[in-house]
């Protein structure tokens, strides 16, 4: 099927709507006031539902549009937004999200649609003008970060990745004091993730439910048949859409560790586990460990068991020369001595939720991109990690990266062909740089 709208791939239109759009913002950034109304429009209404909630909850916010390719969840995201009051207007609701880009009065898209969307949808959207708050991982392989990159750079667009830890006070304090040398040198991250899903079982080709554009769903990737098992979630266990758990959760973890050691790109990348709790069609593992080697004897690591939720009451710890500091989800942080005494602890903190979503509009409004807690060309390096980590545990062979780009080195054929994906061709064009 080729997409409608057409006028949104003619690379004309695009150039006019992205001029139209930027002379807009700027227009409003050199006139820059607390009053003037960021609009958004929000894409994906199941994680998209509570950042839809979060950002109409923000002065100044108008949540314009919702989009999803289930009508079902259309009526349901406006009732909530109603019900939950302000005084604001109701948005509008579409199952295609171009009908937002080709809103002139839109300053930005929010994506919380699937993985294999993200980098497609920030790369559309930042043609058309808009800005972009994208969920994480902020794309589904490693080129589609760096054209993320270049479009945001090309249209100068604000594109922040929600990994909203970046704005949580408390974790923001955390990392301050490691950076001041609280624990001495760090030279060791470990992050960690542990869950107790199900079994998937084994699906069947069907019918796609009526009131999902099945098509729209799969976008810019290459179209396979309907599956009865693969949505509305277990996606995620699958390479075509999804990157497993390390994407999925690994990427907020990691995020933190590179942070935390001020790192960027690694040299060597390894990574092990399997399938070992359910015989169903899930593709990813359940068990998982990589290790990150960085230039200076950096060094971080990942651990995740999916199906036990047994594990520590932190999200990631740092070791250095002098001691170690752990931080929990929540962002408080407890520091301690090499012999292991707590000499010091973070107050009450919390995930940055709020905070993150405000830093995205405070930038859209002064047309800023500095201003952002989690850019994109920041979010292109954490979920690089997990997309190596990824490559070598598909392949089963070490990665060697290059620490100033995070380009593959060698010529393994099967890593560089894990470097990118191929698209369905009507959607080439759009989603490309």
């Amino acid at each position: 099927m080729v997409p409608r709208r057409d006028f949104v791939f003619s690379s004309a239109a695009l150039s006019a709507a992205a001029t139209a759009a930027i002379t807009n913002s700027n227009a409003h950034a050199q006139s820059e006031t607390n009053e003037r109304t960021v609009r958004v429009g929000v894409m994906g209404l199941s994680r998209g539902q509570a950042l839809a909630t979060g950002f109409n909850k923000l002065d100044g916010v108008e949540v314009a549009w919702v989009c999803d390719v289930d009508g079902r969840r259309l009526s349901s995201s406006v009732k909530q937004l109603q019900e939950q009051g302000g005084g604001k207007a109701a948005p509008q609701t579409t199952k295609d999200f171009r009908d937002m880009l080709a809103d002139p009065h839109l300053d930005a898209l929010v994506c919380a649609a699937p993985n294999h969307w993200h980098a497609p949808a920030t790369i559309m959207a930042c043609k058309a003008g808009k800005h972009v708050y994208v969920e994480k991982p902020c794309s589904h392989n490693p080129r589609e970060g760096e054209w993320m990159i270049a479009a945001a750079n090309q249209f100068k667009r604000c594109v922040q990745m929600g990994t909203q830890r970046r704005s949580s006070p408390g974790t923001q304090a955390a990392i301050s004091k490691l950076h001041a040398g609280a624990i001495g040198k760090v030279h060791l991250a470990r992050c960690y993730y542990n869950s107790l899903r199900g079994p998937i079982g084994h699906g069947a080709e069907a019918q796609p439910p009526a009131e999902l554009d099945y098509d729209l769903w799969q976008g810019p990737a290459t179209h396979v048949p309907y599956r009865d098992n693969i949505l509305p979630y277990n996606w995620h266990w699958f390479w075509h859409w999804g990157g497993g758990e390390m994407a999925n959760n690994g990427v907020h973890g990691l995020d933190l560790c590179r942070w935390g050691l001020d790192v960027d790109f690694p040299v060597r990348t390894v990574s092990s586990g399997g399938r070992y709790w359910y015989d169903d069609d899930q593709q990813t593992p359940d068990v998982q460990s990589a290790c990150f080697e960085f230039d200076g004897g950096k060094q971080a690591t990942w651990s995740a068991l999916s199906c036990n939720r047994h594990g520590p009451d932190y999200i990631c710890a740092f070791y250095g020369d002098d001691g170690s500091l752990e931080l929990d989800p929540n962002g408080v942080y407890r520091i301690f001595d090499r012999n292991d005494k707590q000499i010091e602890a973070g107050e009450q903190a919390n995930q940055g939720d709020v905070e993150h979503l405000q830093n995205f509009i405070d930038a859209v409004r002064a047309g800023n991109p500095s201003r952002l807690n989690q850019p994109i060309v920041e979010g292109h390096k954490s979920t690089l990690l997990c997309h190596l980590g990824n490559i070598a545990y598909r392949t089963g062979e070490t990665v060697q990266s290059d620490s100033k780009t995070g380009r593959l080195l060698g010529d393994i054929p099967e890593q560089l062909a894990l470097w990118q994906r191929d698209y369905e061709p009507a959607w080439v064009e759009a989603v490309s740089m």
